[in-house]
């Protein structure tokens, strides 16, 4: 670890900088963005935006007919108003079908459905998605990691694939990557 902060001084502050938003900005533009559904503040703050608790929505790119819902905490004051806080890692997670499965592709078991930073340097949020083949349900895993200390605090949910109307319920194992 301190053999880290002499080359990040030697690289300088700018250029660490530049690195994160290239890398915040290809994120973003390759990944769905959530639908904010609402936010709930849950500390008052006098002068600053107040702390609060966002809930989304976002489907997944890969199984058409599953939807996730997450509420993330988001902090407030001025460090949150200026995007420099870094968020805890406390993230619910819930998913259901909303509509007949269809596989668009193939995937592996830990396939990431989502990722989003939640600091200003290497903390991200990661929805992961996986397949019982036994039971015939797919299990999402909401999970935030750091580059040198993640956090084992988790979310879990899962999604039996039911048949839809007179669809018939296609099999997840059918779509796994040997």
């Amino acid at each position: 670890m301190k053999a880290i902060f002499p080359a990040l001084r030697k690289i300088g502050f700018a250029a660490i900088l530049a690195t994160s938003a290239f890398l915040v900005a290809t994120n973003a533009s390759t990944a769905q963005e959530p639908d904010l559904i609402f936010k709930k503040s849950t500390v008052w703050k006098m002068l600053s935006p107040d702390h609060k608790l966002a809930t989304y929505a976002i489907d997944d790119p890969v199984v058409e007919g599953v939807a996730c819902h997450f509420t993330v905490p988001e902090k407030g004051g001025f460090s949150g108003m200026f995007g420099l806080a870094e968020e805890v890692s406390d993230i619910s997670l819930a998913c259901r079908q909303v509509a007949p499965v269809a596989f668009k592709d193939k995937f592996e078991q830990g396939d990431e459905m989502y990722r989003k930073s939640r600091s200003i340097f290497f903390k991200k949020m990661r929805i992961v998605r996986g397949c019982d083949v036994k039971r015939n349900v797919l299990v999402y895993i909401v999970y935030s990691d750091k580059l040198v200390e993640g956090s084992p605090k988790n979310s879990t949910s899962t999604v039996p694939i039911m048949p839809w109307g007179d669809k018939t319920a296609p099999r997840c194992a059918d779509n796994l990557e040997d």
